[in-house]
């Protein structure tokens, strides 16, 4: 393992479209929604501790679940949980960790990666990510996975490379990036054979990204100005303060990659999905019964019941369903959310609760 080769996790993200199992003191990376026995958290963490050295795996995420992080990540070193005071985007997420890295290695090279996406094949993964990072040690560039799509999935950004129509496995030069398109246009990207799911793990030199930021976004790398002595002094928590208290919610997409002439996309076909929604994660589970439900219940009695996700763990009670089609039926100690499959309609009727906790509604 590469010395200066490093992972950082993004785990502040809120995941609201997980509710009523995800709530504001729980986000979707610390619940274990895949039947697998580990938060989200954990599956990344040790997905990448077999590419990373274990005391060069960082984790950034909101102070109010930094114990969260040590439930999940109980040996992740201390120094290594980043704690971001408020919620600004990966823009300034990123900020925050490429100075902490260059504080401690100027020749550093990171992978930066979401804590909440499902990866099927592990060794085309890590044999992916190894190319990624070596290329991006090794050049001024700033390096995205991006995923072969196999379907035109509107639930996924998409990056389009530059050239035409390209089978390589080498980085490609982007041209474009286009949020979740609709289903007519998410066709014509996939037919075109030019445009890539946008995985949202990107690779780069801390000194690169930094220099890109200080190009694109100096409206956030001038909050962090005196980073080289703060983050490693007394006043550290007041100069985060300081910095995030005056800073916008920015992605690091729209604020660097669609600017700068650095960007480029490295073509992985390893299976991924980053699942934000109730019906994203019923596509890649694959323990389903003969009518293509996923259930996950301690007791069930189902009849007539096709292509739905059941979700129920409470010993004392039977999850009894029938006759639906397309639905998801969730069952928590306080909530019982039944609503068609399709993330629209479960994110219109979620949308005026969010993720509270129930007493809210009380």
């Amino acid at each position: 393992m590469n010395k200066h080769q490093y992972c950082v996790i993004m785990a502040g993200g809120r995941g609201g479209r997980f509710w009523p199992l995800t709530r504001e003191n729980r986000p979707k990376q610390f619940v274990e929604v895949g039947g697998r026995g580990r938060t989200l958290l954990r599956l990344t963490y040790d997905r990448f501790a077999k590419i990373f050295a274990p005391e060069n795996i960082l984790v950034v995420t909101l102070a109010r679940y930094g114990a969260l992080v040590r439930e999940s990540i109980p040996e992740l070193p201390e120094e290594n949980l980043l704690l971001e005071p408020y919620s600004r985007g990966t823009a300034p997420c990123i900020a925050f960790a490429t100075c902490e890295l260059l504080r401690r290695d100027p020749e550093a090279t990171m992978v930066v990666t979401p804590a909440d996406q499902i990866i099927f094949d592990e060794d085309g993964f890590r044999d992916t990510v190894t190319k990624v990072i070596g290329h991006a040690g090794t050049n001024r560039a700033l390096v995205t996975i991006g995923i072969v799509p196999d379907r035109p999935d509107t639930n996924f950004g998409y990056i389009q490379i530059a050239g035409g129509k390209n089978n390589t496995t080498v980085p490609m030069k982007v041209k474009t990036f286009t949020e979740k398109p609709d289903a007519t246009l998410a066709a014509v990207f996939c037919k075109s054979g030019e445009f890539y799911w946008n995985s949202g793990i990107f690779a780069w030199q801390a000194k690169v990204i930094m220099e890109e930021m200080d190009r694109h976004i100096p409206e956030v790398t001038s909050l962090f100005s005196g980073w080289e002595t703060a983050l490693g002094s007394t006043s550290r928590q007041e100069f985060l303060e300081r910095a995030y208290s005056s800073c916008s919610n920015l992605s690091i997409d729209y604020g660097v990659m669609e600017k700068t002439n650095c960007a480029w996309l490295y073509p992985a076909t390893f299976g991924w999905s980053d699942i934000g929604s109730w019906e994203t994660l019923y596509k890649v589970l694959s323990d389903k019964d003969e009518n293509d439900n996923f259930i996950n219940a301690r007791r069930a009695f189902l009849e007539h019941n096709h292509h739905c996700l059941m979700w129920s763990k409470n010993r004392n009670k039977v999850l009894a369903v029938s006759g639906l089609q397309n639905y998801a039926v969730i069952d928590t100690d306080d909530v019982l959310l039944i609503c068609p499959l399709d993330s629209s309609e479960i994110k219109e009727l979620t949308a005026g609760v969010a993720m509270p906790d129930f007493e809210d509604f009380r």
